[in-house]
This record gives C-alpha cells, structure tokens and sequence, in this order.
C-alpha cells in the first residue's frame, strides 16, 4: 500500500464529501479510490466513513485522521516546494577548495560579486595548493589544475596553461641571456616545492611535439607559486612558470621570456566536483563563475604575450 496516495486520496474524499467527485479532482476511476479507501480502513484497523447511497460522512476516527492527515500532507508540500526552491535558488553552505594563487589574484577581487548575486549561499573558502580529497574532506567543489583522474568526481576541463621562462631585466644583464637548455646550467635557478612530497618540482621544455622533464640545480626553492616569481622579479635568477601567473609582470618589463622556442604546453585547469553532486544548482553556479573567472585570465594572458610569444 502506498500510504501517502492513499492518505492524499482520503483528504479529498474528506473535503468533498463524495468517492465520485474525488475521483474526478484526482482523475482516478472511483474503483481505484474505493480501494485505496478500503485499504487504508485496513492498515489502522478503523472504519473512517459513515456511507449511505446519499452521502459520505467521516467516523470520529476519520475526523481525527483527517485532522492529523492534513497536517502532515502540508509538511510533505513544503518538503517539496523547499526541495524546488532550493535546485531553483542556490541557498545553504557551499565548501570551496582553490590554489592559492586563483584565491588571490581572480577569486578574491571577484567575491563580493558572486555573493551579492546569490546572497542566500554561505561561502567557505580554502586556498590550497595541494590535491585534496573531495569527498573525504567534504568539499563541494575545487579549481584544480592538472590531469584529474579519480573516477568519483567530475572534471570540467576549462582551459590550458603554457609553461614559459623568464627573468628580470636586470638579472639577464648581469648574467647573460641562455641561449640553449644547457645554459641553465650556468645560471641560478628559482623552483617549486612539490606539495606532495617537498621535493624540486622538474622543469618542462618542448621541441615540436615532444615534452621533457629536466632536473635541474635550483639555487632557491619555494613552497609557494608566487615566492619564485617575487624572487625573479627581484633579479634573484631564472623562474620556470605558467603564462597565467607572470603575464602582468611580463607586460609590465618586470620579467622577460628566456628560451621561447622551448615553451612547453602546462596543465589543464578544471573545476572539480564530486559527481554525487552533479545536479546541484549551487555547485553549478560556482563552477559557472570559476570557469569565467578563468577564461577571461586566459583571454586576458593570451592578449598580452601574442606580441611575445
């Protein structure tokens, strides 16, 4: 039996006095009511209509379930219209991870933005440039750059970085430009702390199709994405990063490209999510606004170095 539709149909009996007129709001056949009627009289073990050929009345049984019915029919209705709101309006906490660099430098100056569009969200941030565990962590949705390979969430590829590599001006006048790879070797060299494991992360040349890691000596190491650019802008050497985070340095003169030809095609950005949430509004609406936030940096990027690259 299945209770809700029988208790559904009861309250319209109830309302209406009458098997055929409920049957007819209902657009049931008035055998399929009179079932539901009769079993529902059977699961609570009460009879709850007095019938007669001429009308239908309830027991006092019947007035008391009618009563209590009628309540519950009302918390199942706004169960349901809150449900619809909610996949209509995105309201509730939503559990944000970021690379730091994409929290300072896009999501931040864009904040007041997005909530101010969707006020009825309550944002929770983390910048982290290490690869969390979405579902284990709890986390709705991440920037994450890099291949994503686990089968449990949803990978929205939005665009690709370039790897390039610069130095100041003023470091390349006291030192000399590199001319081949094996000129780095010559030069102090600024790198990138795994995350994972804390070691130098390798450094990424390309000559037509084919991509090579190298292991070079670095002089500086940094945890951090942007120590290693502060530090080349500062004459401290040679920095290897995307396009995405020195291109206003670049434009500016405060870094210059060194070995072009070389430039090796980065990571994928995506933006994340566990595909338990697929369907959720406000997961989409965040990946809608990072995605954005993204594809104006790299419209943005892609602007400022065509006279470069």
């Amino acid at each position: 039996m299945d209770q809700l539709a029988c208790m559904r149909t009861f309250s319209r009996v109830a309302e209406l006095n009458s098997f055929t007129k409920a049957a007819d709001v209902l657009e049931l056949s008035r055998a399929v009511v009179s079932t539901q009627i009769a079993e529902l009289e059977r699961h609570l073990g009460v009879r709850l209509f007095h019938r007669t050929t001429r009308r239908v009345t309830l027991t006092p049984d019947g007035t008391e379930y009618f009563e209590r019915s009628r309540r519950i029919l009302a918390e199942v209705a706004a169960a349901d219209e809150s449900v619809k709101r909610t996949r209509e309006r995105p309201q509730g906490k939503l559990r944000v991870d970021v690379p730091v660099a994409f929290g300072r430098h896009l999501l931040m100056p864009a904040l007041t933005q997005f909530t101010a569009r969707y006020p009825e969200l309550s944002l929770e941030v983390q910048y982290n440039d290490r690869v969390v565990d979405l579902v284990q962590e709890e986390i709705d949705v991440a920037v994450r750059g890099g291949p994503v390979r686990d089968r449990n969430l949803v990978a929205r590829r939005v665009c690709h970085m370039r790897l390039v590599t610069c130095a100041s001006p003023a470091y390349l006048a006291q030192h000399g430009m590199p001319q081949t790879l094996d000129d780095l070797n010559k030069h102090r060299l600024i790198g990138l702390l795994s995350s994972t494991n804390g070691k130098p992360k390798p450094w990424y040349f390309q000559e037509e199709k084919t991509r090579k890691s190298f292991k070079l000596p670095f002089a500086l190491a940094f945890n951090s994405h942007d120590a290693p650019i502060s530090a080349a802008i500062r004459g401290a050497g040679i920095v290897q990063s995307t396009d995405m985070m020195v291109a206003e340095a670049l434009a500016r003169g405060r870094l210059e490209i060194v070995l072009k030809d070389w430039s090796a095609m980065g990571d994928p950005m995506s933006i994340v999510y566990p595909a338990a949430l697929r369907g959720s509004i406000k997961v989409r609406v965040f990946a809608d606004f990072a995605a954005g936030l993204l594809m104006q940096l790299r419209e943005h990027v892609d602007r400022i170095l065509a006279p470069t690259i």
